[in-house]
């Protein structure tokens, strides 16, 4: 049986050609999260597209490619410029170094950003950001810090 053919960026890994690719994941990730973000279904996102839901399903996770035209129509649905949706890209997981000419130095473990794609982090942060008083803001970080530090036994 013959080997699936490796894609390019990715030199010496073997890959399943049915897998996704990283950066079809990153940038999926990022329509959902930008989305998300925004109070849209994935039915009102496709209605403005022209896409039915499960075709941005796919798209958000990276199982469908997104295309050139398709990636410039987003970027006006959602607001935002398209370099959004390569920001904190996965680099080195594309066989390309972080330091690598044209890119920032930027870390492909990003915490804050893993917080922000769950619903837990994006109803937190929305809530967050509607208390005005800043003094209360910050008790509730001090808050949050105490109970992390007991909850890590620090």
């Amino acid at each position: 049986m013959a080997k699936p053919p490796k894609r390019r960026g990715e030199p010496g890994e073997e890959r399943n050609a049915r897998s996704p690719n990283p950066m079809d994941i990153h940038v999926g990730s990022r329509v959902r999260l930008r989305r998300m973000l925004l109070g849209m279904s994935q039915e009102k996102l496709g209605d403005h597209l022209g896409l039915t839901f499960q075709q941005v399903q796919k798209y958000e996770k990276g199982v469908n490619r997104i295309g050139a035209s398709r990636l410039f129509d987003l970027s006006k649905t959602l607001g935002v410029p398209i370099d959004y949706f390569f920001e904190d890209a996965p680099l080195p997981a594309l066989g390309m170094a972080e330091d690598q000419e044209g890119y920032g130095e930027k870390s492909n473990d990003n915490p804050v950003f893993d917080f922000l794609s769950t619903r837990e982090g994006l109803e937190l942060n929305k809530a967050f950001v509607k208390i005005g008083d800043p003094r209360v803001r910050r008790t509730i970080v001090e808050l949050v810090r105490s109970l992390a530090d007991e909850h890590h036994g620090s």
